[in-house]
């Protein structure tokens, strides 16, 4: 039998949670399609200290706990399963997941974006444990330290511009001999003494037990190897947005972001979009949450001006 209600949303980060504690106050009925990896990106991060409210900091996975807890409390229904289809060309829409098939007068898609990384399986192990993807969100813990940023655009310039205000020394490591970032970037990466630049190498292994402490990088043109005292890493390679399953539905950029066309909702009325799906430049907990936020608020407005009754939560 397939369930209805006011609202679904799809994703379980900061965004999705609070687009459902936003909805669920509003009286709507609301199921949050959680997804197998339950909590996003900061399921894998250490410690956060740059959220408002966390004073000495708190742990990716504590906080996304309270996160859903509050979700939970006003009364989302939570479920730990991958939106495997939609169908968003009628209201009501439709959702399925491997066992069931939802049906709701909107849709929130939180789904978030993931970052790139080089598939090794150290670098696996030790993330957030010296390896991360975000200067801004971890740049702080290593004061005083020796760390590589990885890749060749202008967010890796960017990050490793930033983290020369913690780190003693930066290296950027790229595999070509040339950059991809614009020339005013890589000027300014150019100009600050504490970067330094290993072009023409590739990491091979990050290194380390409980921490990691180093790396192996090769030479792409004469493959030689040698190991490198560092601290920390930093993958600027890009983010993938999650949207696969919005593709040819949904209106996106050339990247795979979702391009809100009024406020959060996207090209098709009653479907919204909140945090880093459609968010490519600050792709921030606190930003995601206010888009979470902003999402729920809209749909309700929304809903409104439809003439749909908030608090119905059994309808055909």
């Amino acid at each position: 039998m397939t369930k209805n209600y006011g609202v679904i949303i799809i994703g379980s980060g900061p965004a999705g949670y609070t687009a459902a504690i936003y909805a669920a106050r509003s009286n709507l009925s609301v199921l949050v399609l959680q997804g197998y990896e339950v909590g996003g990106q900061l399921m894998q991060t250490s410690d956060v200290e740059n959220y408002p409210g966390f004073e000495t900091g708190i742990l990716g996975p504590d906080m996304m706990e309270k996160f859903e807890a509050q979700a939970r409390r006003f009364g989302a229904e939570l479920i730990p399963e991958d939106a495997i289809e939609v169908d968003f060309s009628k209201r009501p829409f439709t959702v399925k997941t491997d066992t069931t098939e939802y049906r709701s007068r909107a849709v929130i898609i939180a789904t978030g974006a993931s970052a790139k990384w080089l598939g090794l399986p150290s670098e696996q192990q030790l993330r957030g444990r010296g390896v991360t993807a975000c200067a801004t969100c971890d740049g702080f813990f290593f004061k005083g330290k020796n760390v590589a940023v990885i890749g060749g655009g202008d967010t890796a310039m960017e990050e490793a511009i930033f983290l020369t205000r913690y780190a003693d020394h930066v290296t950027l490591i790229h595999r070509r001999d040339s950059f991809r970032a614009s020339k005013i970037m890589q000027n300014r990466a150019e100009a600050n003494p504490k970067i330094s630049f290993l072009m023409n190498h590739e990491v091979t292994e990050v290194l380390g037990n409980d921490s990691m402490n180093g790396l192996q990088v090769r030479n792409t043109k004469t493959g030689a190897e040698e190991k490198l005292a560092m601290d920390g890493l930093f993958l600027a390679i890009g983010h993938q947005p999650n949207t696969s399953l919005f593709k040819g539905i949904i209106e996106m950029d050339e990247t795979g972001y979702i391009i809100p066309t009024e406020y959060t909702m996207t090209n098709i009325p009653g479907i919204f979009v909140a945090g880093d799906v459609s968010d490519h430049r600050y792709r921030q907990a606190v930003t995601a949450a206010g888009e979470g936020c902003r999402a729920a608020i809209d749909l309700e407005r929304w809903l409104e001006e439809q003439g749909d009754e908030v608090g119905i939560e059994n309808w055909d």
